[in-house]
């Protein structure tokens, strides 16, 4: 595995690494010193003198390092390089405990994420919450040490943005955009990758985050870009769904159109997901339909909803029993509505998810007073649950 390094704030008066580019890449994997060396100097517009007295060498010496006359042979002066460069040791040859525990933390970060997604999209956010604030915080200080390789860097990306999605199911609506924070961080990282599939990725995330957070115009810039770095048909149909969201709740009713049509092209050529899949499409259509003013074709559609399958995620649920029963109201059917708001207050409670209970708050409104109040006493209790 390539390894790099990139100091996320530069310390004193240096510039920042880019260990972390494709450029880099190419240097490390050739583990040749004198290289390492040069680019060293040229990211932080040294001369070799100076690198000299950084190292504890004289100008002499580094040239000589760096035109390959002289060689570093024993293990304690590369394991010196190594720190004094803020390299992993084994990118000069040295394999020892701290080598080890470096390759442990990454493998057990890599679980971490991959759990804590699963548990996201399986209703437990809370839990997935709890399991990436240790791993950010590690990951995190790792980095501001001035160990920031490009492993690392690629892991605590996505575990940045898990995170911000993670607490973008659990945090209400006054504090999502803590969730959009958490995501956005990831886009300094990515950015360095020079890798379109992942920078892809963390826009999508940022851009839906964004539109939770109701910086809508914003969402729906990222979500574009997003669509347009997608790999292939896969990445952009986990793109398109977002975008639909963000278009529609900006009432962009042509762009809204546009996409779902595209949106629904891909339905049998991309493989089908927690959020790209019929029964969740049907409930964006529908919002946006609503959202765009198209009210009359939003009851029609509203009584025909897909049968959810495995590949729904449990808040799916949730959040098409608000948007119905919010099509209904609009049809002046009351006691259909009061249905769909009774069953998501029941799913949002079990799975903890305020921003849907401030949804049904703003959907029962006056028309549904009691359901109203009932959703608002248990948004409450857990906001209380949450402050303690």
């Amino acid at each position: 595995m390539g390894v790099g390094r990139v100091a996320l704030r530069p310390p004193g008066s240096h510039v920042a690494w880019r260990w972390a580019t494709p450029q880099a890449q190419v240097i490390l994997a050739t583990r040749d010193l004198g290289a390492i060396l040069r680019f060293y100097r040229a990211v932080h517009g040294m001369n070799q003198t100076q690198l000299g007295a950084l190292l504890g060498y004289d100008k002499t010496y580094v040239s000589a390092l760096e035109l390959r006359k002289r060689t570093v042979d024993d293990v304690g002066s590369r394991r010196r390089l190594c720190e004094m460069l803020h390299l992993p040791p084994h990118v000069l040859g040295v394999t020892d405990a701290a080598d080890a525990d470096h390759r442990a933390m990454l493998q057990f970060g890599e679980s971490t994420v991959r759990l804590a997604e699963i548990a996201r999209q399986s209703g437990h956010a809370s839990e997935a919450v709890a399991e990436l604030w240790p791993l950010v915080a590690r990951l995190e200080a790792r980095a501001q040490d001035g160990y920031a390789e490009r492993d690392v860097l690629h892991l605590l990306a996505r575990a940045r943005v898990s995170l911000g999605v993670a607490l973008g199911n659990v945090l209400p609506e006054e504090r999502l955009s803590t969730a959009a924070h958490w995501t956005a961080k990831s886009l300094e990282i990515a950015e360095v990758f020079a890798d379109p599939g992942f920078t892809s990725y963390v826009l999508r995330m940022h851009g839906n985050e964004l539109r939770k957070a109701r910086l809508r115009g914003a969402a729906v810039e990222r979500l574009s870009r997003a669509a347009a770095l997608a790999p292939d048909s896969d990445a952009r149909a986990a793109v398109l769904p977002l975008l639909a969201r963000a278009t529609g709740a900006l009432g962009n009713g042509p762009l809204f159109d546009r996409v779902m049509r595209e949106t629904e092209t891909l339905l049998e050529r991309a493989e089908h997901t927690s959020l790209f899949n019929p029964f969740a499409l049907h409930e964006i259509r529908l919002r946006g339909l609503i959202d765009t003013g198209r009210v009359h074709h939003a009851a029609q559609l509203a009584e025909s909803t897909p049968v959810p399958t495995t590949a729904v995620a449990p808040q799916w649920r949730v959040i098409e029993q608000v948007t119905v029963a919010h099509v209904r109201l609009h049809a002046q059917d009351h006691s259909g509505a009061a249905e769909s708001l009774n069953t998501a207050i029941q799913e949002a409670v079990r799975q903890r998810l305020p921003h849907q209970l401030q949804r049904v708050v703003r959907t029962a409104g006056d028309k549904l007073p009691e359901l109203r109040d009932t959703a608002d006493g248990a948004l409450g209790r857990m906001r209380r649950e949450m402050a303690a």
